[in-house]
């Protein structure tokens, strides 16, 4: 299934059809979206999908073989035009900061105003400072900073030449958990503030699920769903992204009368041909133990049921399936968005 492009009210960024290869491999095929200003898409996969190769044929590191990326109206690469990434007006993050180790923290956030009139570098300098929280900073050097500090550093950096788009290479994966949460949630906060269109790279489901206006998730070079989180985790187009942004069970069933008729019951298969076999997907969340005598309006019992249970989770089989379902424990929530099922 193809899925359809993104379409914000106004497309701040567009990519049409742009591909890379590397000899025999095609790297990213025919990868088309558009972003509106202000707005947060999230890229998500799996090592080696191609997410760190779309950003650096956006910020112009990379040349795309064929296709087209337009940022505010400007062509940045296409038939015969190529715009260098100095140029572009593009910030980048990258996953370990890359700040200079000689440079003060003031220092690395000038690096990216050479050539400004020494009293609006130093203004620009300490009002992105202000803004990202690290004024006190100013002098230290990158190996007395914490790893919060030095991504604030990166932002600050980042966002000082005022960049038409900021491109994040998983910029909080080298921060532990409850450190990465409250960074990202200021991070996001201030890019709002600002009003910058950001792409943001990651492997966490989790993560992308709770900083994106837009997602799409990549397999093998290609975009397999693109939505808001919301739907795309309720309503994936394809059963590996169903998978990837979460735990679930699946059912194998067949169409007959316009339902996928499956052990567990009879479900709306809208656009799937009669007799055509498929699979039910569902969320941990979707599914419920109960007593039979409260009266499920779909549902399944039977003596030949057995159960399996660890942690949140119970995994139930029943003979005959040759599959099995998870849900949660009585009394157990199962796991958020994106979360493990482990």
């Amino acid at each position: 299934m193809t899925p359809a492009p993104l379409a914000p009210p106004a497309s701040w960024l567009r990519l049409d059809r742009v591909s890379r290869r590397f000899g025999a491999v095609t790297a990213l095929a025919e990868i088309s979206f558009n972003l509106g200003q202000g707005e947060i898409l999230c890229l998500l996969g799996a090592s080696g999908c191609g997410k760190s190769t779309l950003l650096r044929l956006i910020a112009g590191v990379e040349r795309p073989d064929s296709g087209e990326i337009v940022l505010a109206g400007r062509v940045l690469a296409g038939p015969g035009r190529f715009v260098d990434p100095e140029a572009r007006g593009i910030g980048f993050m990258f996953q370990d900061y890359a700040l200079f180790p000689h440079l003060s923290v003031a220092e690395n956030v000038a690096f990216g105003l050479r050539g400004a009139p020494s009293a609006e570098l130093k203004a620009r300098v300490a009002e992105v400072l202000a803004v990202a929280g690290v004024s006190a900073l100013a002098d230290r050097y990158p190996h007395q900073l914490s790893g919060g500090e030095s991504q604030r550093v990166a932002l600050a950096r980042a966002l000082a030449p005022r960049p038409g788009l900021l491109l994040m290479d998983e910029p909080f994966s080298n921060l532990d958990q409850g450190l990465r949460d409250s960074v990202r949630a200021e991070t996001l906060a201030l890019l709002r503030q600002i009003g910058v269109a950001a792409i943001l790279v990651t492997h966490d489901p989790a993560e992308a699920l709770a900083v994106a206006d837009h997602l799409a998730v990549m397999q093998a070079g290609k975009i397999e769903a693109l939505a808001d989180p919301r739907s795309l985790y309720h309503a994936p187009p394809t059963l590996y992204a169903a998978r990837f942004l979460g735990p679930g069970s699946t059912l194998p069933g067949q169409v007959a009368g316009g339902a996928l008729v499956t052990p567990l019951g009879r479900f709306a298969a809208p656009g799937l041909a009669e007799g055509q076999a498929a699979v039910a997907f569902f969320r941990p969340q979707a599914l419920a133990l109960c007593d039979p005598a409260a009266g499920p309006r779909r549902g399944s019992n039977g003596p030949n049921f057995w159960a399996r249970r660890s942690g949140w989770s119970c995994g139930l089989r029943r003979a005959g399936w040759g599959c099995g379902l998870t849900c949660p424990q009585p009394g157990s929530r199962a796991p958020g968005a994106g979360r493990s099922a482990a």
